[in-house]
């Protein structure tokens, strides 16, 4: 099976600014950060892609991602024909000391979440959900 959803383990190594898309120029501090996507065809190459430094920017990650302070650390896959996206990024978003960096960002078609981007205050927490 090929499908299913993903989280990132993103490292940002300094404060960074840089311009995401439509939202504009932002600022991202320092830390760890976990991304929750989701590819119901295509899962690995999907998350392949975001790995990859040289590629059309088309989503929010991708901006991120390209910032040379930003590096993936870890990926987990979850393989399923059923959306888990937003149950797993509630996880997240549920960890003492979590941040929404950037409403909306990642999740422009959610109704659930406030956001597929979290900056997470532990990172053995974060591993530990993501294991």
């Amino acid at each position: 099976m090929n499908s299913g959803a993903y989280q990132l383990l993103i490292e940002i190594s300094k404060d960074a600014k840089m311009t995401i898309g439509a939202k504009g120029k932002l600022s991202f501090d320092k830390g760890f950060y976990v991304y929750t996507g989701s590819a119901m065809k295509g899962l690995e190459a999907r998350v392949a892609r975001h790995k990859r430094k040289d590629k059309k920017l088309r989503w929010h990650i991708d901006y991120l991602l390209n910032h040379p302070s930003a590096r993936i650390i870890e990926a987990k896959l979850f393989r399923s024909e059923d959306r888990q996206e937003c149950s797993l990024n509630q996880q997240v978003i549920g960890m003492s000391g979590s941040e929404i960096p950037v409403v909306g960002f990642g999740s422009s078609d959610c109704r659930r979440c406030p956001a597929h981007l979290v900056k997470a205050a532990d990172l053995a927490k974060v591993r530990a959900i993501i294991e």
